[in-house]
């Protein structure tokens, strides 16, 4: 399949991460003109991107507006890794906050800066990667960050439709280099970082017109029934 992807220009906030370094790549192989933003630019299709600032946001999405015109897609897998948080802290208020602000926000602050400039181009993908903590309890922080990362893509999407322009959000669970195939109860289903950068690449296609959704890649929390 054909995702008509050549020559788009590919926004990846964190594209130097294990998640967004493969979908860097592979939105190469399927011809777009990936920039990367990290908080320091390395290479020529790099940017310098803090996330936790509104006023690099804005200047790093306008470099890449001016260099390249314009933001066919933008992606966002920039977070602290769940491992930065301390567990006995889960329900400390600075804590949860702080984690909120880390992702669920700065996907916010770069979606805010990008959107405007494709929805007056008529067309615009945008995906996040969140987590499967969304649908747990146990932990206050990472379920917040998580759940408040979906509802502020699912608003965007609806704040955007019919514009040509869709947001959605990609779920894994565990993410390891061999995943498993078998699911545990209580758990969501292992996936690798390429399989993610795949469904990812889908979703940033023109080929998808998926919007709104908070899909779980591999299998979503075995024996949860959410209605």
């Amino acid at each position: 399949m054909d995702l008509e992807l050549r020559d788009r220009v590919a926004l990846v906030v964190g594209g130097r991460g294990t998640i967004g370094s493969a979908v860097a790549e592979t939105l190469r192989r399927e011809g777009a003109r990936v920039v990367v933003a990290s908080r320091s630019a390395v290479g020529d299709d790099a940017v310098a991107m803090d996330t936790a600032s509104q006023e690099s946001v804005d200047a790093a999405v306008a470099r890449v507006l001016d260099q390249h015109g314009r933001i066919d897609v933008l992606v966002v897998t920039a977070a602290p890794a769940a491992g930065t948080l301390d567990p006995d802290r889960a329900s400390d208020p600075e804590q949860v906050a702080a984690a909120i602000d880390g992702k669920a926000l700065g996907f916010l602050r770069v979606a805010n800066a990008v959107l405007p400039a494709q929805r007056e181009a008529g067309r615009g993908r945008v995906v996040v990667v969140s987590g499967q903590n969304a649908y747990l309890s146990g932990n206050v922080t990472t379920s917040l960050r998580n759940a408040a990362t979906s509802i502020i893509a699912g608003n965007l999407a609806d704040q955007y439709a019919g514009t040509g322009v869709t947001v959605n959000v990609v779920n894994p669970g565990r993410v390891t280099d061999e995943p498993s195939a078998a699911v545990q109860p209580g758990a969501g289903g292992e996936s690798s970082p390429q399989q993610i950068a795949d469904l990812v690449t889908f979703l940033s296609s023109p080929r998808s017109v998926v919007s709104g959704e908070s899909v779980s890649i591999a299998h979503k929390v075995l024996g949860q029934l959410t209605i």
